[in-house]
């Protein structure tokens, strides 16, 4: 009876422990990750191949309807000069069986005179938002806000970019360039409440963007620092995860993650996209294509 009995509390530690993995393994979230598209009816410059972009991006679809994910994210670049591209990407990205959220980039500005067209169009709520899954508050910042390509002329945020541009100029020793942008002190207001809101819920955050806030010199957001400065405040945020930089990239700011993923316009074959798995201790990037995998464990989960 004896060995019985202490068979029996062995089998119930081992069910306790495996209990206790599964938890903390447990995925919570799935989504897919896609990013500078750069979709252009054109011939290809270089490495862009903006025609392919098209038959990608459908290969890239299918293959997110298959991993049953629960939405998309698409981080800016969805075309590269025409506007009338715009509506060949949607349609594309329109047989996505879930949602997608956009934030856009620098390119898919060009033509464009009214900005909240362009965001309406791109079924984004406000010029910048976030929106919760679970526990977490994926948080889309958009660093077009202050650019020169963003009809900012004859607004508050035009004496708001002259400053940024002399900032970095004092930062860098170089004048900006004409696709760099940042956010104005009001988005950045608002992203220091999301945050406050979210470390008092005990809410985990990511953070997207269509420029990057480190790890691609001279392509990050203008204001950069300023940005990264406030960020580093707050716990909750388990990672900033951006574009642009078609050749990706990845370091740490202090114990935070950066991540820049690779452009799906790059090369004439190659695709670039993501699978992004969330769990309460780490988040797995699986890569296809050109897009690299990568495993980030939370340092405070």
């Amino acid at each position: 009876m004896k060995r019985i009995s202490s068979y029996c509390i062995f089998l119930m530690a081992l069910l306790a422990a495996d209990l206790c993995l599964g938890q903390s393994a447990k995925q919570v979230i799935r989504f897919g990750l896609i990013s500078d598209i750069q979709y252009c009816d054109c011939e290809p410059r270089g490495s862009r191949f903006y025609r392919n972009s098209i038959a990608k991006l459908d290969s890239c679809v299918d293959a997110i309807n298959q991993q049953k994910v629960q939405f998309t994210l698409n981080l800016g670049d969805i075309i590269d000069r025409n506007p009338k591209d715009l509506d060949t990407v949607l349609k594309s990205l329109s047989r996505l069986d879930k949602k997608v959220y956009n934030t856009p980039g620098n390119h898919d500005y060009a033509g464009v005179k009214d900005n909240k067209k362009l965001h309406d169009k791109l079924g984004m709520p406000e010029e910048y938002y976030s929106f919760k899954k679970g526990n977490w508050r994926f948080i889309m910042l958009n660093t077009n806000e202050v650019a020169s390509y963003a009809n900012v002329a004859g607004t508050w945020k035009e004496g708001a970019l002259k400053q940024m541009y002399a900032d970095y100029k004092a930062a860098t020793g170089h004048e900006a360039a004409d696709y760099n942008g940042g956010i104005s002190s009001t988005q950045l207001a608002w992203l220091e409440d999301q945050l406050k809101a979210s470390q008092k819920k005990g809410e985990s955050v990511l953070i997207f963007s269509h420029h990057p806030m480190s790890c691609a010199k001279g392509l990050t957001a203008l204001n950069d620092k300023e940005i990264l400065g406030m960020v580093a405040g707050y716990k909750c945020v388990k990672a900033l995860i951006a574009g642009h930089h078609h050749s990706g990239a990845f370091c740490y700011e202090g114990t935070l993650p950066v991540v820049v993923v690779e452009g799906m316009v790059e090369t004439a074959g190659q695709n670039a996209y993501g699978i992004v798995e969330l769990y309460p201790n780490k988040l797995v990037l699986k890569g296809h294509g050109r897009m690299l995998s990568r495993t980030l464990e939370f340092t405070n989960p």
